[in-house]
């Protein structure tokens, strides 16, 4: 793959979406699987599957819908549905889970409907729902690498803030910290880099990317900073990883993506028992 990068520009532009997304997507997920919201994935993952094939479905009927990227829509619906989900969360004060499911439906039900009225996509299904190497375009690219940088300063920003919402919330209301603004502030950006992963990662495995790799490091991580850091890495050798086999076996590289990322927490798993067990073993002597 590496020499076919310098042939192929639709190679390049996966290569740097894999870059980029296995940074931004461990990045925010920390904050999510922290704050125990790791399924909030799935409900705006569906919501921009939603979006897309709306886009497209559009595009058969209107012009300017024919020769618009559909991920912008996509991204749209996504960021719409986050807010959604916020609405719903207040709606819904002591069943504050419910708001998952409810969005999760709805993204299912309108993706249903809109693929079924297809009279064929310009794209195969496949590719929204698993990924794909050659899907990503130059503005694809563009947006992708802007949801990255916006979302590594907002963290910059306000990581204290958002760290201490992570953590206790109610605290954080009752300190005079803007929680509703922080909050719609991460939902916001949360949407973002679901929607974007979705073209390496697919709509079925995106919300794996974002847990998986800071899963694997909470395992032997003492600190928040170290859990963002080595979930990082896990993310850039899974999406990385992923794409160079899944060029090499011709296969959609969302479940190549994955399959690493759970290798990884596999291995991690097993050498904190190993580790643990010569632990013990040098306690007895």
């Amino acid at each position: 793959m590496i020499t076919d990068l310098w042939t192929y520009s639709f190679l390049r532009y996966a290569f740097i979406a894999a870059l980029v997304i296995g940074f931004t997507a461990p990045l925010i997920g920390s904050f999510i699987v922290v704050r125990r919201m790791s399924l909030i994935a799935d409900a705006l993952s569906h919501m921009t599957l939603a979006g897309i094939s709306f886009s497209l479905f559009l595009g058969q009927y209107i012009a300017l819908f024919a020769d618009l990227n559909p991920l912008y829509m996509g991204t749209l619906i996504s960021v719409l549905a986050a807010l959604g989900l916020n609405w719903l969360r207040g709606k819904y004060v002591h069943f504050q889970e419910l708001s998952i499911p409810i969005m999760m439906s709805a993204g299912m039900g309108l993706s249903a409907i809109f693929i079924s009225l297809s009279r064929g996509f310009s794209v195969d299904l496949s590719t929204l729902l698993f990924g794909s190497i050659s899907a990503v375009s130059q503005s694809d690219i563009t947006l992708i690498v802007s949801v990255a940088v916006l979302t590594f300063l907002v963290i910059l920003i306000f990581y204290k803030q958002l760290l201490f919402l992570s953590f206790d919330e109610e605290q954080a209301k009752v300190s005079g910290l803007p929680s509703t603004m922080l909050h719609l502030l991460f939902m916001f950006i949360v949407a973002l880099v679901i929607a974007v992963s979705m073209r390496i990662v697919g709509t079925l495995l995106v919300s794996s990317l974002i847990t998986l790799p800071v899963a694997a490091a909470l395992r032997f991580t003492s600190s928040f900073k170290q859990t963002i850091l080595w979930s990082i890495i896990f993310g850039e050798v899974a999406t990385i990883g992923g794409l160079v086999l899944a060029y090499d076996l011709d296969v959609a590289p969302g479940g190549v993506i994955v399959l690493i990322a759970v290798g990884i927490l596999a291995a991690v798993m097993a050498l904190e028992k190993v580790m643990s067990f010569k632990k013990k073993e040098v306690q007895h002597e």
